[in-house]
């Protein structure tokens, strides 16, 4: 059986080669978007979740987070035991920015004396790590001038002590700031959602339109035969993609890489085996191709360009938001991508966001084969 399947992979990559405008779908356009996107897109976001590492756990320190809790800029997710869960949080895109407050704190404060807070900020979003500084730095100075107005009342002069706390701030994952470490990975989604998908909305409405289809229906193959025989090649070529987009991303653009390549490859093969049944899936829906890559770029590129993360966090969205951002596979593999490039994190890290791609291609796939046998009969 798998013969006949062979058969059709093998019909397809002739179609496949033999088409220059294919051809230049797969692997052109990709590469003109990367470049383009890569060196002329930069954004800024907001809704920062924050935590703290409370040394002192003192009416001080608690005044101290209390500036941070009760602002607009802020959400707070937690209070925090040790530097190690923080380091965990802040891994895992739980938190944006941990802010660090020495066991002395107080004692410092009450003797007229300075003392120093730390912030540790993740630098996976560059603009969003800006915006966190500028509003650490402006609440901290507004605690400042709190301090020194109760100061000064009490000592009866102002200027007997300036900065009574002073800021200390760390970036994690991308130091530098650059926009580009953001970006560029974030390119490596979008172009392989909306792609890979396109090109397999062809595969089984061009046939319908020249007619050939009937040749498939009048077959002895099975269903599973046929999706296997029409999606290899396309998946083939959309693994190819990524492999040049990931060299780009080394070499052209130079973005920061920690991690894994080959933990990175997996997810981008289940990727774009997810991407190409989606397609398939329309493909099957669809009479046409304009219709089927109409409706295929509605329903990729769209909800992922606005939802994945590539903008901003899942976590800083709405509630309508997020429900939406966990529809779409792009969510699920942008942390991926983000956290191998940025973080350098493990397969141990991705294990849901992986078991999340793997469900939603068995659930594509199902539907791709139930409604083909419609069309069959």
């Amino acid at each position: 059986m798998l013969d006949r399947s062979l058969a059709i992979i093998r019909k397809e990559t002739r179609e496949l080669l033999r088409d220059p405008i294919y051809l230049g779908m797969a692997f052109v356009i990709p590469v003109v978007l990367m470049l383009l996107f890569g060196y002329g897109l930069s954004m800024d976001v907001k809704h920062l979740p924050i935590a703290f590492v409370d040394h002192e756990r003192s009416p001080y320190s608690r005044d101290y987070i209390d500036s941070f809790v009760n602002s607009d800029y802020f959400d707070f997710i937690g209070l925090l035991d040790d530097p190690e869960q923080a380091d965990h949080w802040m891994r895992s895109g739980r938190a944006r920015v941990i802010i660090d407050i020495p066991p002395d704190f107080g004692r410092k404060l009450t003797s007229n004396k300075p003392t120093t807070i730390g912030v540790t900020v993740d630098g996976s979003f560059p603009t969003r790590a800006g915006v966190i500084i500028a509003y650490v730095t402006a609440i901290n100075a507004q605690y400042n001038e709190r301090l020194l107005s109760n100061f000064a009342s009490q000592l009866g002069r102002s200027g007997q002590l300036r900065a009574p706390v002073q800021v200390n701030t760390s970036y994690w994952y991308n130091p530098t700031l650059e926009s580009i470490n953001m970006i560029v990975p974030g390119m490596m989604v979008l172009i392989l959602m909306l792609f890979p998908a396109i090109l397999g909305a062809l595969v089984v409405v061009r046939e319908k339109e020249s007619g050939t289809i009937f040749n498939l229906y009048a077959s002895p193959v099975y269903r599973w035969e046929i999706i296997l025989g029409k999606a290899v090649p396309y998946i083939t070529v959309a693994f190819l993609d990524y492999l040049i987009i990931f060299a780009m991303s080394i070499f052209l653009f130079q973005v920061r890489f920690t991690g894994s390549f080959w933990v990175l490859s997996s997810a981008a093969l289940l990727y774009s085996i997810c991407t190409i049944g989606i397609g398939l899936l329309f493909s099957i829906i669809m009479r046409t191709q304009l219709s089927a890559m109409l409706i295929t770029f509605l329903a990729t590129v769209t909800p992922a360009f606005n939802y994945s993360g590539f903008l901003s966090p899942v976590s800083s969205m709405d509630q309508l938001g997020q429900f939406i951002a966990h529809l779409i596979p792009a969510t699920y593999f942008m942390e991926v991508v983000r956290g191998v490039y940025l973080k350098g994190l493990g397969l141990g890290f991705f294990w849901p966001n992986l078991l999340a791609l793997t469900i939603y291609t068995l659930v594509v796939y199902s539907l791709a084969w139930s409604l083909l046998i419609k069309r069959i009969r």
